[in-house]
C-alpha cells in the first residue's frame, strides 16, 4: 500500500474501512495515503476517492486544493499543453464516433479556453460551431478570447450540442458534482449527442500512474470507472461506453429513440461526411482527419 505512514504501520492500524462508499453504500477499503490524505477503493463499483466525510465536506464547500492564481499559473501550462495535443486527437476521434452530424460543439470545464484557440487555429472555417463554458475560471488574463467562451452553469448556456469534450475535470468533482454535471449535459444534448471524458481511470491508477492520487496539490480527489459513473450518466438518459484500450477515457451518449448504433471501434468505418468534412477542413489541411482516425485505432491492439 503506497505512501502509508511508519506509524500506521507500527501501529497495525491502517484505516481499513469506512462507513460506506459514497456511490453503493457498502464498506470499502484504506488504498492510499498520499501526503496527508487517505484514500480509500470500493471494488463492487470500482470507485477511489478521498473519504465520504471529506467529500461531504467538499460538496459543502471544502477546498482541499484552493483554485487560486498558484493553481491557475500551472494549469494554465498543462492545459495549453493538452490544448494543442491530445485533445485535439480526442477532438477529431469523437467526430468521427458521431451518429449525427455536429452542429455546436461543447468544452465542458474549459478553464482557460485554451482549447477553442486550437481548434479554431487548425479549423477556422468551423470557429462557430466551438463552445466552451467554466464555471469557476481563471483569472481574466488567463482566459481565450474567444466568443463563445462562457463563465457560468451549462444550463446557462442557450441551445443544444452533438458533440463535447470534458479534459481532466471529472476526478475533481464529487459523486454528487458529477450528478449534477450529468443532469444539466442531458438538458443540452440532441438526440444522438455523445460526449468523451478524459480523465485517468482505476485501472490507469492501479497500472499505470499511481501519483494520479493527488488531491491537495492537483485536487484529484475521485477517481472513476466506466462502472462507477455508469448509473449516474444513464439516470439522465445516457449510454456509456468504455473506449478499448483506455484506461483514461469514456464515452457517454444519448441514443436516439430506436436508433441502432455501430460499436465504438466501428464507426470510423462508417463516419458521417458532414462530420468528417469538419476536420478536413478547406482553410487548413485534413491534418485532424488523420489524426483522429490514428487516434481511434492506436489502442485496439492493446
Amino acid at each position: 500500500m503506497r505512501n502509508t505512514t511508519s506509524r500506521q504501520r507500527e501501529s497495525g492500524t491502517i484505516f481499513s474501512q469506512e462507513s460506506g462508499c459514497p456511490l453503493c453504500r457498502r464498506p470499502r477499503k484504506h488504498y492510499a495515503h498520499v501526503r496527508s490524505i487517505d484514500f480509500f477503493e470500493c471494488r463492487h463499483c470500482d470507485f477511489i476517492s478521498v473519504s465520504a466525510e471529506m467529500l461531504q465536506q467538499i460538496d459543502l464547500g471544502l477546498n482541499v486544493r484552493k483554485y487560486d492564481d498558484n493553481y491557475w499559473e500551472r494549469e494554465h501550462a498543462d492545459g495549453r499543453d493538452r490544448s494543442y495535443g491530445p485533445a485535439l486527437s480526442r477532438f477529431a476521434e469523437l467526430l468521427l464516433y458521431a451518429q449525427v452530424p455536429v452542429e455546436r460543439f461543447l468544452d465542458l470545464g474549459t478553464g482557460t479556453g485554451d482549447l477553442l484557440d486550437s481548434l479554431t487555429f487548425h479549423l477556422p472555417s468551423s470557429t462557430s460551431r466551438f463552445y466552451g463554458i467554466e464555471k469557476f475560471p481563471p483569472p481574466v488574463e488567463y482566459r481565450t478570447k474567444h466568443v463563445n467562451y462562457f463563465v457560468g452553469d451549462l444550463r446557462d448556456l442557450p441551445g443544444v450540442f452533438q458533440a463535447g469534450l470534458c479534459m481532466e475535470v471529472v476526478e475533481h468533482l464529487t459523486p454528487t458534482m458529477l450528478d449534477d454535471i450529468a443532469q444539466q449535459l442531458a438538458e443540452k444534448s440532441a438526440d444522438g449527442s455523445i460526449f468523451l471524458f478524459n480523465t485517468g481511470l482505476t485501472d490507469y491508477v492501479r497500472l499505470e500512474d499511481p501519483d494520479y492520487l493527488d488531491a491537495d496539490i492537483r485536487g484529484h480527489i475521485c477517481i472513476w470507472s466506466v462502472r462507477a459513473v455508469t448509473p449516474i450518466f444513464e439516470r439522465y438518459g445516457f449510454t456509456v461506453y468504455a473506449i478499448p484500450g483506455k484506461r483514461w477515457a469514456f464515452l457517454v451518449e444519448r441514443v436516439a429513440s430506436g436508433a441502432r448504433y455501430p460499436a465504438i471501434p466501428d464507426r470510423i468505418w462508417t463516419r458521417l461526411p458532414q462530420n468528417e468534412a469538419i476536420l478536413r477542413d478547406p482553410a487548413s489541411s485534413h491534418i485532424l482527419f488523420g489524426a483522429g482516425l490514428d487516434a481511434a485505432r492506436a489502442y485496439l491492439g492493446s
